[in-house]
């Protein structure tokens, strides 16, 4: 086997998502178990460069996985011939301008989404890589969930007929900091720090209907901040300008409607914290991030609804468990490995920059949507 070195520089990595997702349970797995083999008697062996804007946080990051290389000079890294792979996973608006220097030095690029603040600069982007005949990918993790690789198996075994809708239910409590700690940085509530529910959550939404069910036709949004006030880290109160949810009804290619709540200011009462409900001619089926559950046709019970009595059936029993029938993998692992593949042994892969323009879009159409009281078209856009 030979072993071939891919020097990463990773932007973003001391920030929760970044760390913990690409850093440690993807890069850092990969090199745990061996590197990823190419199967051409190749193993690829990651070298991450941690990049960020706080010196002492990266040090700290660095002395704690036992790594050797971190700066806080985006441009000297970049510099740097021996860097393969620009990643990306820092606060939005920081993004886009570092992804032009990457793409500008020659770097294959992958990335978090949004890609950019608006979907001119995400479209932009996607043409710069591609004029730079580099490769280049966005993160769409929510794919390589178990639940709904679960559910991609079913619509592709025809389990569903004809798909009629898709119900979303995403989110949870975001505490809002004063009397216990936020699970979310402050800057997520505020617009002009590039925060909001539909930038964070539309672009996941795009590409899981996209993959899954059709491209988005048509969009009809409303936002809301519920909450308007929020305390920040240093524990000082803020105004929250940007919205905490969003409540979405997409009208997809093929004639489905997909209807998809997301919110910061609601509590879980289900079983998982995003859970979609998928009917068809045919059967229906609940996934969450782990767990499916279906009804066929020929198993569906026939409820009367009788509001003077008391419901005497347990809905949920009535429904199957999907086995699992594989071993599932980290899905942020499985994308970069999916992505290391593409780079570096010419492996198809169609999660890229235009993908997440897609996303972009998607979210810049809503937020349009909202303002303006009204549904719009989503035109399909092309380089």
């Amino acid at each position: 086997m030979e072993r071939k070195t891919v020097h990463i520089a990773m932007n973003g990595v001391t920030g929760r998502m970044g760390h913990r997702q690409h850093l440690v349970r993807s890069i850092l797995a990969l090199r745990e178990q061996g590197g990823l083999d190419l199967g051409d008697g190749t193993v690829l062996w990651p070298e991450p460069v941690l990049v960020g804007r706080r010196e002492h946080a990266l040090r700290a990051l660095a002395e704690q996985h036992g790594l050797t290389r971190w700066s806080t000079d985006l441009d000297a890294v970049l510099a740097d011939p021996a860097i393969d792979i620009y990643f990306d996973a820092q606060v939005t608006w920081a993004r886009e301008e570092a992804l032009k220097k990457a793409i500008a030095a020659g770097k294959h690029i992958y990335t978090e989404k949004p890609t950019a603040t608006g979907l001119d600069g995400a479209l932009d982007l996607a043409r710069r890589a591609e004029a730079a005949g580099i490769r280049h990918g966005v993160v769409q993790d929510k794919l390589f969930l178990p639940g709904l690789l679960k559910l991609k198996r079913l619509i592709d075994g025809g389990f569903f007929g004809r798909i009629l809708s898709v119900r979303g239910e995403f989110g949870y409590w975001v505490f809002e900091g004063d009397w216990q700690e936020a699970q979310r940085p402050s800057w997520n509530y505020r617009t002009e720090d590039g925060g909001g529910i539909v930038t964070d959550m539309f672009p996941h939404w795009e590409y899981v209907l996209h993959e899954l069910f059709g491209r988005v036709r048509s969009v009809q949004a409303l936002t809301a901040t519920h909450l308007p006030e929020r305390w920040d880290e240093r524990g000082k109160p803020y105004e929250a300008t940007a919205d905490d949810a969003a409540y979405g009804i997409f009208q997809l290619e093929g004639g489905a409607v997909a209807q998809i709540n997301s919110s910061w200011a609601v509590r879980v009462n289900r079983d998982e914290l995003v859970e979609f409900q998928v009917d068809g001619t045919e059967g229906s089926a609940v996934a969450g991030l782990r767990k499916c559950r279906v009804q066929h046709r020929s198993s569906t019970p026939k409820p009367v609804w009788n509001p003077d009595l008391p419901a005497t059936e347990v809905f949920r029993e009535q429904w199957q468990e999907v086995p699992d029938n594989g071993e599932f993998d980290n899905g942020f692992k499985a994308q970069w490995e999916l992505f290391l593949r593409h780079v570096y042994a010419d492996a198809p892969y169609h999660w890229d920059l235009l993908a997440g323009a897609r996303g972009v879009q998607l979210a810049e159409l809503g937020l349009r949507s909202s303002a303006e009281g009204r549904r719009i078209d989503v035109p399909e856009i092309t380089l």
